[in-house]
């Protein structure tokens, strides 16, 4: 069975697909423009409930609760919204409440449910479903569960981030970093380190958002020299004069 929300709902249903509107399961409407539609102990209680506790099962069964087994959840698209430069009232409006909340319930309930947040795993959660005759191993839940609450982080971050930036608060009592790998590094500052290159979504000038146009794959100090010489010529005025900067391990 099929349970989701008003625009997933319905884009379910003229897909052919039998589901149950969200309201249906909780008893109660979306309101205040879709605020709030997933908050609801029949949500929370279906993902939470542990089901081999005595109390948790007797709980469910006396409240109407029916277990959910997989959540798959996509955020708000905050970040593009606040890097769009729409008005603070829409880029708040834009901060998902009710996802993050039932991601971080589906993951901390791992042993009974699984919580998919990235459409890379479609194919990879629907290939392990049909070799396991329709369920998923634990190992496999854990790892989406650690995807899960790392995706959550990295939305908070950049929520935090941006208020910050907006109040202009130069120095928060909390600070935190986020952001998407985008390649695994051939070798780290060492050949026996290993490194990732991880990028936060920022369009702004500079390595992460530059192209390669040739050569084999860039190593942790290829990027790290390169950002470099780019942030050291950026610092000169290239309407005056041309600037060249010859870099080595960042010096």
């Amino acid at each position: 069975e099929l349970v989701s929300t008003g625009g997933t709902a319905k884009a379910i249903a003229e897909a052919g697909l039998a589901v149950r509107d969200v309201s249906e399961l909780t008893g109660f409407p979306e309101i205040m423009d879709g605020r709030v539609k997933t908050l609801h102990p029949s949500v929370h209680g279906a993902l939470l409930g542990v089901r081999d506790d005595p109390e948790h099962a007797a709980a469910m069964r006396d409240h109407g609760i029916e277990p959910i087994d997989l959540v798959v959840s996509n955020l708000y698209p905050f970040e593009d919204v606040r890097r769009s430069g729409a008005a603070y009232a829409s880029i708040v409006e834009n901060i998902d409440i009710g996802g993050p909340a039932m991601i971080r319930a589906a993951a901390k309930n791992h042993a009974y449910v699984a919580i998919v947040t990235d459409p890379e795993d479609y194919a990879s959660v629907l290939n392990a479903l049909e070799m396991n005759f329709g369920s998923l191993s634990l190992d496999f839940r854990k790892k989406l569960a650690a995807k899960a609450f790392a995706r959550t982080a990295t939305y908070d971050a950049a929520i935090s981030g941006w208020f910050a930036e907006a109040l202009e608060i130069e120095h928060p009592t909390w600070r935190a970093f986020g952001g998407r790998l985008d390649q695994v590094m051939r070798y780290g500052e060492n050949p026996h380190q290993s490194a990732g290159f991880y990028v936060d979504g920022d369009k702004r000038p500079g390595v992460a958002t530059a192209r390669q146009l040739q050569g084999k794959q860039l190593s942790y100090n290829n990027i790290n020299d390169t950002d470099a010489a780019f942030e050291l010529v950026g610092e000169f005025d290239p309407a005056r004069s041309a600037t060249v900067a010859i870099i080595k391990h960042a010096n």
